[in-house]
């Protein structure tokens, strides 16, 4: 489809969002409740800020009118739906704290919550709507053509009319000697050919699986394809020596092939994750630290005399070792530096089982997060000695090194966490580190937090 149609989509739907958010507001405020007060820090006139603060915010970081978002019904309708439960989660959170301060009627909270939704489903119909009829709208088509027959060849097809909004793929282009098989779309012959083929059936891009180097005539369509308002796009084949994705940047005009992508090499993701990390762990500290710290040091000294955390020397970013805070859970004892804990270990105190089953033991590493040496989400840190270790057993091991070590991660919460007693579950650990690595955003970082929460009241198998 035109990108200058998709931008306006995206515009349109943002503002359509806003105003059917607002529309609900003034409704539900109106029909459902008492008359507003007028005072600009009222109840009501907080939790019209809210609404719209936390949806502007949460829409931003979620990235749903991105252009890969917004370029299918289904990617769009599910981004939306996943965004709409964390920022109704949110909602609630505030509204509840704040209740004393700006009380609110929970039947206006509930209204507005469920009646947005129901908004938000009629917006997506919308778009859907706006798709079919784009489809029939054949300035807003982009008319594909694509040179070679082969297996590279298929799959841009099917990935472009699977991907895109509006995308038809008139037929390959390749040698008649080449074409030996029935195809889906139709097959022309002759490479040389190509821009009349292109013309004549009113193809508006080319893109070409066929490099240069291996047929000229492709340079001659290089050349020429601007001149008949034809966009000519490359794609080479790297699966011969790189059985994986590779991603491109740029060094000035020079392309720069990585095997991976990562998402926190840049700036501004960077700044995300930081400003997430020390607002999080500032809060967790001043409300929450303050206070458990002298209660569980207490218990804990009652129960096993020593000092209230355990301090080990774990590898962090560019496996770099620091100093990991935890409550202490096991007596004290010579083992505590070289040996993992075990299902049922002796070493454990009754109130350390606790801890360990509800994962408070790890809350002082909020103070290791405050002082940058940890995220609250990513790999978590392995002794010193565990490091080599697993280094020597797994290649890709160290790759997970590249990132700040977590208080939990996205392997955690997939149910690998625990004693590791098995090759496996260290190759397991090592998989989910790197699709974390390689995926990252900040709406996945508050997916893994959730997941976490949910699955110490839920109760975890690998928990002791």
């Amino acid at each position: 489809m035109d990108r200058r149609f998709l931008q306006f989509l995206q515009i349109f739907f943002l503002v359509l969002d806003l105003f059917i958010l607002n529309v609900i507001y003034l409704f539900t405020q109106q029909y459902i409740t008492e008359p507003a007060n007028t005072n600009f820090m009222s109840g009501n006139t907080f939790y019209w800020f809210v609404l719209n603060v936390f949806w502007i915010a949460t829409t931003w970081i979620g990235e749903i009118y991105a252009y890969r978002k917004i370029s299918t019904f289904r990617r769009f309708t599910k981004t939306t739906f996943h965004i709409y439960f964390v920022w109704s989660f949110l909602v609630l959170v505030f509204s509840f704290f704040l209740r004393d301060f700006f009380p609110l009627a929970r039947v206006f909270v509930y209204a507005t919550l469920l009646w947005f939704a129901g908004g938000l489903l009629f917006n997506r119909l919308i778009f859907f709507a706006v798709q079919i009829w784009a489809r029939e709208k054949s300035e807003l088509n982009r008319r594909i053509i694509i040179l070679g027959h082969n297996k590279l060849a298929k799959r841009l097809a099917a990935y472009l009319e699977s991907e895109e909004l509006n995308v038809r793929i008139v037929g390959f282009v390749d040698e008649a000697k080449k074409i030996t098989e029935l195809s889906t779309y139709p097959v022309f012959s002759g490479i040389s050919n190509s821009l009349k083929i292109a013309n004549k059936q009113r193809a508006t891009e080319i893109y070409s699986t066929i490099m240069p180097e291996n047929n000229s005539s492709v340079y001659n369509i290089m050349r020429q394809a601007d001149q008949n308002l034809l966009r000519f796009r490359l794609v080479p084949d790297f699966t011969f020596f790189i059985d994986r994705p590779v991603h491109v940047d740029y060094l000035y005009d020079m392309p720069v092939l990585s095997v991976r992508k990562e998402p926190l090499q840049e700036v501004m993701n960077n700044f995300k994750k930081r400003a997430f990390d020390l607002i999080v762990s500032l809060g967790v500290t001043v409300f929450i630290l303050s206070w458990l710290i002298p209660l569980l040091g207490i218990i804990i000294y009652l129960q096993s005399p020593g000092p209230i955390f355990f301090v080990q020397l774990r590898s962090g970013k560019n496996n770099k070792p620091f100093r990991c805070y935890k409550f202490r859970s096991m007596t004290v004892n010579k083992e505590a530096n070289s040996t993992q804990a075990t299902r049922n270990d002796a070493r454990v105190t009754k109130i350390g089982r606790i801890m360990r089953k509800t994962s408070l033991d790890e809350f002082p590493q909020f103070l290791n997060v405050l002082f940058g040496q940890m995220s609250i989400v990513g790999p978590r840190p392995h002794m010193l000695k565990h490091t080599k270790l697993f280094q020597s057993q797994e290649d890709q091991y160290m790759i997970r090194q590249f990132l700040k070590p977590g208080i939990t991660g996205w392997a955690q919460v997939n149910g690998y966490r625990g004693e590791i007693s098995q090759l496996k579950h260290i190759q397991k650990r090592v998989e989910y580190d790197l699709w974390y690595l390689e995926n990252w955003s900040l709406l996945l970082d508050l997916k893994i937090i959730f997941l976490t929460v949910y699955n110490v009241f839920k109760g975890e198998e690998n928990a002791f």
